[in-house]
């Protein structure tokens, strides 16, 4: 970046670059003489690198509309632009070399083509490139990387210019592994661990601690897995673009949370022009899916821009009598309400229907304190058990480009989650190891509703001082949570004993002709305003600083219609928390970046002790120190980081105690804890056609005295997977494979009804998985995935609650068809 002096006001006219598909002609059309354009001109700074993360850099700062084919930016590589210039002319430096040119239509707007040839019929697979998008669309690129992401301070930064650990699965890694669900996507991301709970419930763990910070387009959203609505867990793949993940404190931008991650579902955005796929897929445990995607111009300027995607899935499972379906539409649409003024608006269904689901998973011990060891096909629900959800997500933004390159953005995202339950569980209790009695059944039925509303307003662009251009942001949050649920009164299920060898998931349903047995309403409301700063002293050094200012408010009201005595109402406050924010990122040449961040952490807690008195909040801090690389022009990235999270009042099972009139555990706060870990990471393209992600992550947590803490989650995690298209005549075939590995997890617990303390464990373990395309025809491809390749039985779960355990999947087999248009 070069100093210069302020820029005047920027009057925006992007540039609606399209194409025609098909085998029709293109529409009448001249080259177009860049360098000739008499527009307002701005500094660049944008290095040589992939053509289509180039582009959208380009089109990022300039406003321009761009679109171009896959198959002409593949493997080309732009030319560098900087210094001032109008949009047009970098636009014309960045192509300079590539063999492509930029070509006007009748109608004004723009495409790029082959130099060679700017007129004739054309038969192009469409991928779109458009400065509304944050950073390059893993959609459009094909790639295992992206050039820029949000997540972490709502500025566009590339990897390598965000001073946190960041992880980014997209598009085409989640088609090439074949992962639909977020949970799968999850399991292959660097430093996360999923471990289910249960048919629908799963707790996922990052450095250590719980992730319960998602976001929507970087509108913040709660995962409350003890209410088992968990609905962003369930999340099918089919309508997202990629998933990024920040590991650490992210309290800038989320306010109250874990220092453990943010997960980010970033959603498809409609193209410039006509494009689709339809695929279908057959798998293992009778698994049938399939997908439709349709995305272009919905009027004949290409000013409204829509896309819609269905999915439908229904599988059984290699757990007994355990069926799944689901049902997921997705709808947006974009509208240039003028140059300057974009409109967003759109929603997503899904309907998530489970039978002979559990909410919990088999018993972790016999009644002698031995570890159980049943088959993997154990399941512990009723036959009729279910715990439907449906789940209704809906979006709306308004984008104003303003003078001097600033931009004001609205955004409003509202989640509505409806929830209907009959189920029994065997999980009460532990069997005989001889005979499988002395289990009682767990259940009811009910139903829950849940709604989170969260609003973000914030304004960003750059201003100068001191002769240099720097970057602000500034922004308003808002989030409510309602949590709404009413358990009806079943007779002849709970406490029910049962053999759990025998009972054959037969039992007789729950009796709710008793109505109601209580009311649990949970509210919290998060308001805060934000800030933060970029500031470039000098060309290699860039200084990030910010705060965030947060109101927060609890209430949880619990009403029993017979025993009122157990009637309680919580509610706690806290106003004007500050969470600074602070990272350093140096630059020590064109290829390797070293950073420094901290943020405070803040965590509320709603577990009570002994005496029954809620804890307090977890406050503490998160540092971290790294080095980011990127090499091959960006289509590579590589990071090391080390950190360490200090806290007080981390809440800690209490053993053998309750809260005061309850069957709920009581827990307590300890002091001085302490996260320490270390992470290593490689994603990107090796060599052309050669993709690898590869990681190492590790992270032990101790309490004052020196003991470890949160054992149930791993301290060692190495997660590896490549693809390779072969050369040659050969190149239609794509082949991969991978393996995650992780240390041992334990706990050690002292539960009633079985002798003195006992202790649940899995040894380390490692998953292998392989992968092969090919190419049928142009548009035409299969796909073969199979997972667990040595059908390796383990324990993906150990939960400290009920004290049960979910086993991972065993071998399993997709095969899937795809045609994209």
């Amino acid at each position: 970046m070069y100093p210069h002096s302020p820029r005047p006001a920027f009057s925006f006219r992007p540039l609606l670059l399209a194409m025609a598909i098909g085998s029709g002609s293109l529409l009448a059309s001249v080259p177009m003489a860049l360098a000739a354009e008499q527009s307002e001109q701005q500094q660049f700074d944008i290095p040589a690198g992939p053509l289509a993360a180039q582009l959208n850099r380009l089109a990022a700062q300039t406003g321009l509309y761009l679109a171009a084919d896959a198959s002409l930016t593949r493997e080309r590589q732009s030319h560098a632009v900087s210094g001032r210039f109008s949009a047009e002319q970098a636009l014309l430096q960045m192509l300079s070399g590539t063999g492509l040119q930029a070509v006007r239509r009748d109608s004004g707007r723009y495409q790029l083509l082959p130099s060679q040839d700017s007129s004739g019929a054309l038969n192009l697979d469409a991928t779109t490139i458009s400065s509304h998008l944050p950073g390059p669309d893993a959609d459009s690129t094909g790639t295992w990387t992206v050039g820029a992401s949000r997540t972490a301070t709502r500025m566009n930064l590339s990897l390598r210019e965000t001073p946190q650990s960041i992880s980014v699965m997209t598009r085409q890694r989640m088609d090439d592994q074949g992962l639909n669900d977020l949970t799968e996507v999850l399991q292959q991301t660097p430093g996360i661990s999923v471990q289910s709970l249960g048919s629908e419930r799963f707790n996922i763990y990052a450095r250590g601690y719980s992730v319960d910070n998602f976001q929507f387009d970087g509108i913040p959203t709660t995962l409350d897995i003890v209410s088992q609505v968990s609905a962003q867990s369930l999340a099918d793949m089919a309508i997202y673009d990629r998933v990024e993940v920040l590991r650490g404190a992210t309290g800038l931008m989320t306010g109250a949370g874990d220092p453990s991650a943010t997960i980010n579902l970033v959603r498809k955005r409609p193209t410039a022009q006509f494009q689709g796929h339809v695929s279908a897929g057959l798998g293992s445990w009778n698994k049938y899916r399939t997908e439709v995607d349709l995305s272009g111009p919905l009027t004949p300027s290409g000013n409204v821009r829509g896309r819609s995607v269905v999915a439908y899935q229904q599988n059984d499972s290699f757990v007994d009598h355990y069926h799944q379906e689901k049902q997921v539409f997705y709808g947006v649409i974009e509208a240039d309400l003028s140059d300057s003024t974009l409109l967003t608006a759109g929603i997503d269904y899904q309907k998530h229907h489970p039978e002979g689901s559990s909410s919990v998973a088999f018993p972790l011990f016999y009644s002698n304190g031995q570890q159980t060891d049943f088959s993997r096909s154990t399941n512990s629900a009723s036959r009729w058990s279910s715990n439907q959800q449906n789940i209704l997500n809906s979006f709306l933004s308004l984008e104003q480009k303003l003078a001097y390159d600033w931009t004001l953005k609205a955004t409003v995202n509202q989640m509505y989650i409806d929830r209907e339950y009959s189920l029994a569980t065997a999980s009460w209790g532990f069997p005989n190891v001889d005979t499988g009695a002395g289990v009682r059944l767990y259940g009811g039925a009910g139903s829950t509703w849940q709604k989170q509303t969260g609003i973000d307003v914030q304004a960003q662009g750059p201003f100068q001082l001191l002769g240099r251009e720097h970057d602000l942001i500034v922004g308003y949050n808002f989030a409510k949570y309602d949590n709404h649920h009413d358990p009806l009164r079943g007779t002849a299920i709970e406490g029910t004993s049962v053999n759990f060898y025998t009972w054959n998931n037969y039992t007789a349903e729950p009796n709710t002709s008793l109505g109601q047995l209580y009311d649990g309403d949970t509210t919290t409301y998060q308001r805060a305003f934000y800030l933060a700063t970029r500031l470039r002293p000098t060309d290699q050094l860039s200084v990030i600083l910010g705060a965030r200012v947060s109101d927060y408010e609890y209430e949880y009201d619990l009403r029993y219609l017979l025993t009122p005595r157990l009637n309680s109402n919580p509610s706690y406050t806290e106003t004007g928390v500050v969470t600074p924010y602070a990272g350093v990122v140096y630059d020590l040449n064109d290829t390797h970046s070293l950073y420094a961040s901290y943020t405070s952490i803040f965590k509320p807690q709603t577990v009570r002790d002994r005496d029954g008195v809620t804890l307090q909040p977890r406050e503490g801090d998160n540092y971290e120190l790294g080095l980011k690389s990127e090499f091959f022009d960006g289509r590579l990235n590589t990071s090391v980081a080390v950190y360490e999270i200090r806290q007080d009042n981390l809440a800690e099972a209490d053993p053998g105690q309750q809260v005061p009139g309850t069957t709920t555990a009581a827990y307590r706060a300890i002091k001085g804890a302490k996260t320490r870990g270390f992470e290593a990471e490689i994603s990107g393209e090796l060599a052309p056609d050669w993709n690898l992600g590869a990681s190492f992550n590790h992270s032990i947590t101790k309490n004052a005295e020196g003991d470890r803490v949160n054992t149930v989650a791993p301290a060692n995690m190495a997660k590896l997977f490549t693809t390779y298209r072969l050369p040659g005549e050969l190149n239609d075939l794509t082949v991969g494979g991978g393996m995650n590995w992780q240390s041992g997890i334990h706990f050690s617990a002292a539960p009633a009804g079985v002798p003195g303390t006992v202790k649940a464990k899995q040894e380390q373990f490692a998953v292998f998985d392989l992968m092969a395309r090919y190419q049928v025809t142009k548009n035409l491809s299969t796909t073969l995935n199979v997972n667990n390749l040595f059908d390796k039985k383990y324990l993906s779960a150990l939960d400290t609650t009920f004290y049960s355990g979910y086993y991972g999947d065993p071998r399993n087999v997709m095969v899937s068809a795809r045609y994209q248009f």
